[in-house]
């Protein structure tokens, strides 16, 4: 079985949620008419990824402006389910495609960075809260929890997607290819060459396709620091570069993904079948969000 997808490299509007559903539901439609039956969209697109931004914080104190700052942050937010979510779910029936798109999620008086699903008839099929926010993001953002943890079978092949440097947490991705995932989906906010890398590791060690998406973004008037560079990429299951990765600008990867490859990468590794040690090694994942 043979699915087209696409990464979609492009910038959110930070603090403009309106404008990044506007562009995100433009983006699903360039997609499909290029024949994408799953869009993938990097981490934060709608809600933003505040790269730079320190929210007045300081060890033991907060400013008045940071407070403000992430007032305007949290109110850009969107909830889940939501008229945010209406709107993407109704792009995702529009284009007739599986979605993945990063969000930043509003749940009572926190954020979370969530990884939202839409199946072809709109409808929400689920999300993925962040589990480990890095560095600076755990003052923005709560923990996700194992209550979260979907791989999704869909038409396309089982599909599941763990955001930015939860990719470094072997145990995580253990626990997504126990669950059968085919096609891991990696929205991210890590504009390294290292990413590469990691990408090419995770495809390799879950015989699986990966696809990363990350934005692609030049603010007017900010540092270089503050921006962030792409690298959007596609990776088969023996750890060929199908498409990517890409740091020219905003752009739409596609790449037709064969899944009858996965069985072949799995002949002489399966690292949750025969090249598997349950006999030394067993791995217990609380699902229960307690």
């Amino acid at each position: 079985m043979s699915t087209r997808a696409a990464v979609v490299q492009a910038g959110a509007v930070l603090y403009d949620r309106e404008a990044s559903i506007a562009k995100a539901e433009q983006r699903i439609a360039e997609a499909a008419v290029a024949g994408a039956r799953l869009v993938v969209f990097p981490e934060a697109f709608i809600g933003g990824y505040p790269k730079g931004a320190d929210f007045g914080a300081r060890v033991g104190s907060r400013t008045p402006d940071g407070r403000k700052l992430f007032r305007r942050y949290f109110e850009d937010a969107i909830e889940v389910p939501g008229p945010g979510t209406a709107r993407l779910g109704e792009a995702a029936r529009a284009a007739g495609v599986w979605l993945v798109i990063g969000v930043i999620e509003r749940g009572g008086g926190t954020l979370y960075c969530t990884a939202l699903f839409f199946a072809p008839d709109g409808s929400l099929a689920g999300k993925h809260r962040k589990l480990m926010p890095t560095g600076m993001e755990r003052l923005i953002w709560g923990f996700g929890d194992g209550s979260t943890l979907p791989v999704i079978e869909t038409d396309c092949g089982r599909i599941g997607a763990v955001i930015c440097w939860e990719n470094y947490m072997p145990l995580l991705r253990a626990a997504m290819y126990a669950k059968g995932v085919q096609i891991y989906c990696a929205p991210t906010a890590d504009d390294r060459e290292t990413w590469l890398a990691t990408m090419r590791h995770i495809a390799l060690e879950g015989r699986c396709f990966v696809l990363s998406a990350c934005q692609w973004l030049r603010p007017e008037g900010t540092p270089e620091s503050e921006w962030m560079g792409g690298g959007s990429l596609i990776v088969s299951p023996m750890g060929k570069v199908l498409a990517g990765p890409s740091r020219d600008g905003e752009c739409i990867l596609t790449a037709d993904l064969d899944l009858g490859e996965i069985a072949e990468g799995k002949f002489d590794m399966d690292v949750v079948g025969h090249y598997a040690r349950p006999d030394v090694f067993k791995l217990t994942v609380n699902e229960s969000g307690s």
